[in-house]
């Protein structure tokens, strides 16, 4: 202070006051950073508008399925379906795995703002602090959301940046259960439903959606879209990866595609008429529907007071824990009943699901045909028709 005090021509006979001649008669206070309010109404409902219009345009099944999960648990679907579109077409909108690991690393950081109830401005992750607010409110406190199963698709997400083929059909399955049934399993928690029959019902539905996902994509990513050459995204010098990843890739277990003597530079250069390509897709689809007729067996069970046949495997797992319940006892069937038709909204994608193995089937396993990317008109009626019935 002297010092700027000492740039202007004092009179030489005036002496200016420096801070150190001041008396101090308080002290200053020390300030801190506000914390960011919450977001606005208006910014809530703007986050669910844009993550309605995100599963319109990128996964209309699921959006059709939003009318059978219970308005309270609604804007957690919406959330929780949004952030799995973004985190599933990083792969395949950026250049290199490295800038796919960075767009991963900023959904990482997104979700542990918004579990602290500090959300960024952007509208996923608005919408998912509010539905964790909502569902602390509505419970007291008692239910809560697994942190650790978003990081867990996160996770997933990273280990496929590259579009590489899963080594078996089993690790496709993991694949599955570690996104798809995940996103179911906190679906429930929504409700919310902490049941182990309803987690092991959407473990079977969830691992049918992400195996059945990755057929569906497989055209798409063994024959992608030319690059936008004026976007930042475009790879910059003629990298082996960038390379690759023009030239697409092939994401059928490489176990499969050795049994049925698929070579990936066949499909590349032949599309669907690559030697044993049905075959491979059969065996994978068979896979999912195994799965589906799994889930759909325990409902029956469930429903006709029976136990359901076999254990859950990932019974005691982190997220898994259901304090002592079991699938015996007095009055367990009439509470797996109750627990299954309240989740039974969560368990819809296996009826998308379904119609689009159904329909693969019909065009015997070509699964680059075009009616397999179209919308399925039958799937309003035939989710409610499912609903209604509890049997899907």
């Amino acid at each position: 202070m002297t010092q700027a005090l000492n740039k202007f021509a004092w009179p030489r006979s005036y002496k200016p006051v420096t801070s150190q001649c001041l008396p101090r008669f308080y002290s200053t206070p020390t300030y801190s950073a506000p914390a960011p309010a919450a977001a606005s109404e208006a910014e809530v409902l703007s986050a669910k508008s844009y993550c309605s219009g995100l599963l319109q345009k990128f996964d209309s099944p699921s959006h059709t399925l939003l009318a059978f999960i219970p308005p309270s648990a609604q804007p957690a679907y919406l959330a929780l379906r949004a952030f799995n579109i973004e985190t599933s077409r990083i792969a395949d909108t950026v250049s290199t795995p490295t800038v796919g690991a960075m767009r991963l690393q900023f959904w990482r950081d997104n979700v542990n703002r918004s579990f602290s109830g500090t959300p960024p401005k952007e509208p996923v992750s608005i919408l998912l602090s509010h539905a964790l607010a909502d569902l602390d409110a509505r419970t007291g406190g008692t239910a809560k959301m697994s942190k650790s199963w978003l990081m867990r698709i996160i996770g997933e997400r990273e280990k496929y940046l590259n579009n590489a083929p899963y080594p078996t059909l089993e690790s496709l399955e993991k694949y599955g259960e570690n996104t798809y049934s995940t996103l179911l399993y906190l679906t429930l928690q929504a409700l919310p439903m902490g049941s182990v029959t309803a987690d092991h019902i959407a473990s079977h539905v969830g691992k049918a959606v992400g195996i059945t996902a990755v057929l569906r994509g497989l055209p798409l990513v063994a024959f992608p879209p030319p690059p936008n050459h004026h976007s930042n995204s475009s790879p910059l010098g003629g990298t082996l990866d960038a390379q690759r990843r023009s030239q697409g890739s092939v994401t059928l277990p490489l176990d499969v595609m050795a049994r049925t003597g698929v070579r990936d530079e066949d499909v590349l250069r032949k599309g669907a008429e690559a030697e044993g390509l049905r075959d491979a897709v059969f065996e994978v689809a068979t896979r999912a529907s195994d799965h589906l007729i799994t889930a759909r067996q325990m409902l029956k069970n469930v429903y006709a007071g029976e136990d359901v046949d076999h254990a859950f495997e990932y019974d005691g797992e982190e997220g898994h824990d259901y304090e002592g319940q079991t699938n015996k006892g007095p009055g367990k069937a009439t509470q797996q009943q109750e627990e299954v038709d309240r989740a039974f909204g969560v368990f819809m994608p296996a009826v998308a699901t379904g119609l689009w193995l159904d329909k693969l089937q019909k065009l015997d396993f070509d699964v680059f045909r075009e009616e397999l990317r179209r919308r399925d008109w039958k799937l309003p009626w035939k989710a409610y028709f499912a609903h209604r019935r509890r049997m899907f």
